[in-house]
């Protein structure tokens, strides 16, 4: 499961470096909190998508691993999209979680390194790629 807010374009990216390093054999749902988000990340090759809070709140408690920013975690962020009960249900799951260090929150992460987006993007996938390989 990816999920992301806003324009989708932290999610689409990480959608687009999974489809060109695993390919086709991978399910990646995208979820977005609003409609934008979602259609964003359908078009970087997701095979399902899925919009809001009830979306997310179902289906974060049927995946294997959640991928996103660092946000999707904080209740009332990316503008007050991510819901309390979005934050709740992606906290609260059983999935792997695999985020990005990346939020406009007033929150500083220490240890973690300023590197840009593609190669955060990079790491997530090379994860991935490991988790996919010990199943």
């Amino acid at each position: 499961m990816v999920m992301d807010g806003q324009g989708g374009g932290i999610g689409g990216t990480i959608i687009k470096g999974l489809r060109e390093s695993v390919g086709n054999d991978l399910v990646i749902v995208a979820l977005g909190t609003n409609s934008i988000a979602t259609s964003r990340m359908m078009k970087s090759g997701a095979n399902k998508g899925g919009t809001g809070e009830n979306a997310i709140v179902q289906t974060s408690h049927n995946v294997d691993v959640i991928v996103g920013p660092l946000a999707i975690l904080m209740a009332n962020s990316m503008m007050g999209e991510v819901t309390p009960a979005m934050a709740s249900a992606v906290s609260s799951s059983e999935a792997t979680k695999v985020l990005i260090p990346l939020t406009q929150e007033k929150v500083r992460l220490v240890g973690v390194s300023g590197e840009p987006l593609p190669h955060l993007v990079s790491q997530v996938v090379d994860i991935i790629k490991e988790m996919n390989e010990d199943v």
